[in-house]
């Protein structure tokens, strides 16, 4: 079973727990959701519910997603995921709220896009130490990667070396991080540690298995 639901990174905080520990926290907006479809076995070969949220223009929208969420009785979203195997008795146009999926103190999962850095190179995105000692004939060779590879054998550099390249922008996962404060009413989750992405960032907050 794959339960979650979608939210916003609001950006970042702190809070004192019970024995007076300072704990920081990622503040995320979750705006209930509302499932836009169901998928069952029989008529899709699997089952899922398609959770949306985060309103959108309907000149934004495509006709036929315009048709998709009046199906469910809802207004254009930006956001549309499906949750694999999610349970429970939903239907089309039903909401979905924080508080009925997780509770303070349970374990999840956060998934979202990590910042994208551009084009960096191998120290930036791989921790290397650059050529080192710069007392020894070396000019401007601090920051560089070395050398990749052979010349007449194998004659090419292998797939997968560590070089330079586009850093960052990718899909994370954040493992086991604690569900702190539920905010209902201000439609908002306290996460403990840092979560993936920047401020207004699309975040799935991802039951745990187990």
């Amino acid at each position: 079973m794959s339960q979650g639901i979608l939210g916003r990174k609001v950006g970042m905080t702190s809070v004192f727990d019970a024995v007076g520990n300072h704990v920081p926290c990622t503040v995320i907006e979750v705006v209930p959701n509302v499932v836009t479809q169901v998928r069952t076995e029989e008529v899709d070969g699997y089952s899922a519910v398609q959770l949306a949220t985060g309103d959108k223009k309907e000149k934004n929208t495509s006709k036929a997603m315009l048709g998709h969420f009046a199906k469910a009785k809802t207004s254009p979203k930006r956001h549309v995921v499906e949750f694999r195997d999610f349970g429970g008795d939903l239907a089309l146009g039903d909401t979905v709220a924080v508080a009925d999926l997780f509770a303070e103190g349970e374990r999840i999962d956060v998934v979202g896009v990590s910042k994208g850095k551009g084009f960096q190179g191998v120290v930036k995105r791989h921790g290397f130490g650059g050529v080192g000692d710069s007392t020894h004939g070396q000019h401007n060779r601090q920051r560089a990667p070395g050398s990749v590879g052979a010349s007449s054998t194998p004659s090419r550099v292998f797939k997968g070396m560590r070089m330079a390249g586009r850093t960052g922008g990718r899909r994370v996962t954040m493992q086991n991080l604690e569900v702190v404060r539920i905010l209902g009413d201000q439609n908002a989750v306290l996460v403990r540690g840092a979560t993936p992405g920047a401020i207004n960032g699309l975040l799935r907050l991802v039951k745990r298995n187990g």
